[in-house]
C-alpha cells in the first residue's frame, strides 16, 4: 500500500467506495486510475468496509488504499476517523460514488474540500426503480454538500434532475468506457476456454459474468435456459450455457438446472480471472439483471465482438441497439428472454453480424480514452471553479 506524499504537487482524487472488491463501479475506477495520465492527478482509494486483493488490479504503485472497516449503519459514527483522514490526505477532489459513500460528503465539506464530485452508478437493489422516497430525500439532503455530479446513464442522470432536483448543469453524463485492446473478438471465431467441457466449434455457447445475487438475477437467465429448450428442442444438442460468478444464488441456480435435467449443459465455474479469455469462447452474452448504470460486462462483451441478450433495465438500452447489436427483454421476462434466446441461437449468422455491429458501436461510442478524458475534463473544470479556494490547511 502505498501512501500518499504530501508534497507531491499533483492534486489528489480521492476515490470512495462501500467496498473495494470485484464490481463494475469498481472496475471503473480502476480503469480510470490506470489510464488517467500520471502526471494529471494522484489518486486514492477509500472503501468504508473493507479493500479486498481487488486492489491489485490497480498498476499504479502511488496509490494509497484505505478501509474504514465500517459495521453496518449510518456513516455518521465514523465521522471522526473520516475528518482525521482527510485532514492528513487533504484531496483536492473527493468523488464518492454511489448512495452508501455519499454519506461522506458532508465530512469533505467541513475539511474544505475544495472539489467534491459524487457519481452515481445504479440504483439500490431495494429501489431498482428509483420510486423510494426515502432514498430520494437522503440525496436531496446531501445535495448541498457536493458540488457537481457524473451519471453514468440517461436514466440516472434523468432520476437526479426529476427525482433528487439536482440542477441539470451539476450533472454530467460520462459512460463507462472498455479497453477494447484487451477485449476483443477471437481471430477465428470463438476458442475454447480453459476448463470448460464445451467446444465452441461443437456447440453454439451463450454465457454471462457477474455476481449470484438477487440484483443480478441469474435465476431469470437459468430458467430462460430451461424454457429455451423446451421452445426448441432441437437445441439440445448444440446449445450450451456457462454462467461465471460466485454468489448466494449459486447452489439456487445449481438446483433450479438440475430439477430439469439440464445441469449437464450448463458450466458454473465460479469466479474466473481470465474474463476476456472466457468471452473469446462465448457466442452471446446474456444479462438478466434487474438494475444496472452502465454495464462493464455489457460492455466488454460489444467489445469481443458478441451479440447481447439483456433485461431492458437502467442504462441498457444506452448501449445495446435492440435488433441491431441484440436484443432487450424486459425485466423478469422469462419467456421473452428465452424466446430472444432461442432465436439467436438458431440464426448463428444473424447473431454474428450483431456481434460485429457491437464492436463497431463500442469502438465509436465506449472506448476507454473517451471515458478518461470525459472525468478528466469535469476534474480540471471543477478546480478551475475553486482555484480561488485555498486548499486544506496542515492539521
Amino acid at each position: 500500500m502505498a501512501a500518499v506524499v504530501a508534497s507531491d504537487p499533483r492534486p489528489l482524487v480521492l476515490h470512495v467506495v462501500h467496498c473495494f472488491d470485484t464490481g463494475g463501479l469498481e472496475n471503473g475506477v480502476v480503469n480510470l486510475i490506470n489510464h488517467m495520465p500520471g502526471d494529471a492527478y494522484r489518486h486514492a482509494v477509500l472503501a468504508l468496509t473493507a479493500v479486498t486483493d481487488f486492489r491489485h488490479r490497480v498498476r499504479r504503485n502511488d496509490v494509497e488504499f484505505i478501509a474504514l472497516h465500517k459495521p453496518p449503519g449510518h456513516t455518521v459514527w465514523q465521522y471522526p476517523r473520516l475528518y482525521e483522514l482527510l485532514r492528513r490526505l487533504r484531496p483536492q477532489i473527493v468523488h464518492s460514488r454511489n448512495l452508501a459513500a455519499l454519506e461522506v460528503q458532508p465530512v469533505a465539506w467541513a475539511c474544505g474540500v475544495p472539489v467534491r464530485i459524487h457519481g452515481e452508478h445504479g440504483l439500490d437493489l431495494s429501489d431498482t426503480d428509483g420510486s423510494k422516497v426515502m432514498y430520494q430525500r437522503i440525496r436531496r439532503l446531501y445535495a448541498p454538500a457536493v458540488h457537481h455530479y457524473t451519471a453514468l446513464s440517461r436514466d440516472l442522470r434523468s432520476y437526479l434532475i426529476d427525482k433528487v432536483h439536482v440542477p441539470r448543469e451539476r450533472i454530467t453524463q460520462i459512460c463507462n468506457g472498455v479497453d477494447g485492446s484487451r477485449f476483443h473478438p477471437a481471430r477465428n471465431g470463438p476458442t475454447p476456454i480453459a476448463g470448460c467441457p464445451f467446444d465452441p466449434t461443437q456447440h453454439w455457447i451463450v454465457g454471462c459474468v457477474g455476481r449470484m445475487q438477487t440484483i443480478k438475477n441469474p435465476m431469470l437467465l437459468a430458467q430462460a435456459f430451461v424454457q429455451a429448450m423446451a421452445l426448441a428442442p432441437g437445441l439440445r444438442s448444440r446449445l450450451r450455457l456457462v454462467m461465471v460468478g460466485e454468489g448466494p444464488l449459486r447452489a439456487q441456480v445449481q438446483g433450479e438446472l438440475q430439477a430439469h435435467g439440464l445441469d449437464h449443459l450448463v458450466w458454473l465455474p465460479g469466479d474466473r480471472d481470465d474474463v476476456p479469455d472466457v468471452l473469446r469462447g462465448l457466442h452471446a452474452f446474456a444479462l438478466p439483471s434487474l438494475s444496472e448504470g452502465i454495464s462493464n460486462a455489457i460492455l466488454e462483451s460489444m467489445a469481443s465482438g458478441l451479440p447481447v441478450l439483456a433485461t431492458d433495465v437502467g442504462g441498457n438500452a444506452d448501449l445495446v441497439l435492440a435488433d441491431q447489436t441484440g436484443h432487450l427483454v424486459p425485466s423478469g421476462d422469462v419467456h421473452g428472454m428465452a424466446l430472444r434466446l432461442a432465436q439467436l441461437a438458431g440464426g448463428a449468422q444473424r447473431a454474428m453480424d450483431m456481434g460485429r455491429a457491437g464492436r463497431a458501436r463500442m469502438e465509436a461510442r465506449f472506448s476507454l480514452g473517451a471515458m478518461v478524458a470525459g472525468y478528466q475534463a469535469v476534474y480540471d473544470q471543477q478546480c478551475r471553479r475553486a482555484c480561488a479556494v485555498p486548499t486544506l490547511a496542515q492539521p
